[in-house]
């Protein structure tokens, strides 16, 4: 395929869907064709389901119904939205993809990260990002955020307990070092442009690179 795939990952609070907006507009105002979306959702299927997922009101939903749903929302939106971007070369920037179910579902949930990846390679093939970049900040700080911000939606998450958060970004610090090659960590604990400066320098290397 002719297009980049790049994700946006990271803990509740890291700023990831802030600095994909905005980094998105900054790519296109240097020609690149871009196409931003987000997990899960991007598409009508996928948003249905993303309300199932993250509804605070779903509190009995099972950890395996829980990654299962993650899968099959990420197939639809691969299917329907990101293969057909990346194919017509465009630059997809993705607010969340496959390391997210490693950390939350395979880790903090304990199912496990192989057995989740397992799932999700059943639903993605072999579609992997080329880059993957970690949005740095501890959980706590991150939590803080979310407080502070009136206008975020609260959903299903964002009420887990701290512990539950402290796994998820355990999980990415894993990931991290078992992907060293595709996940780039970005220390997200630091003002919004000195961490969009870094995240632009790291996404431009790669465009240039692949050029």
């Amino acid at each position: 395929m002719d297009g980049i795939f790049i994700t946006f990952e990271g803990g509740e609070g890291a700023g990831k869907t802030s600095l994909l907006h905005r980094i998105s507009k900054h790519l296109r105002d240097q020609g690149y064709d871009v196409l931003a979306t987000r997990e899960p959702g991007g598409i009508e299927i996928a948003e249905q389901i993303r309300k199932v997922i993250l509804d605070p009101a779903n509190t009995e939903m099972e950890e395996r119904t829980e990654a299962l749903l993650y899968a099959a929302s990420r197939r639809q939106h691969l299917i329907e939205k990101v293969l057909p971007a990346l194919k017509s070369g465009k630059v997809v920037l993705c607010d969340r993809f496959i390391d997210s179910s490693l950390a939350y579902q395979g880790h903090a949930r304990g199912l496990g990260i192989d057995e989740v990846f397992s799932i999700n390679q059943f639903a993605i093939g072999d579609c992997m990002p080329d880059l993957t970049l970690f949005f740095d900040i501890e959980p706590n700080k991150g939590l803080a955020r979310i407080a502070a911000n009136k206008d975020r939606e609260r959903n299903r998450l964002d009420l887990e307990n701290l512990h539950f958060h402290e796994q998820v970004y355990d999980a990415y610090h894993i990931l991290v070092k078992r992907f060293p090659r595709r996940i780039q960590a970005i220390n997200a604990d630091q003002p919004m442009e000195a961490v969009e400066n870094e995240a632009m320098d790291r996404i431009v290397t790669l465009l240039k690179n692949k050029a």
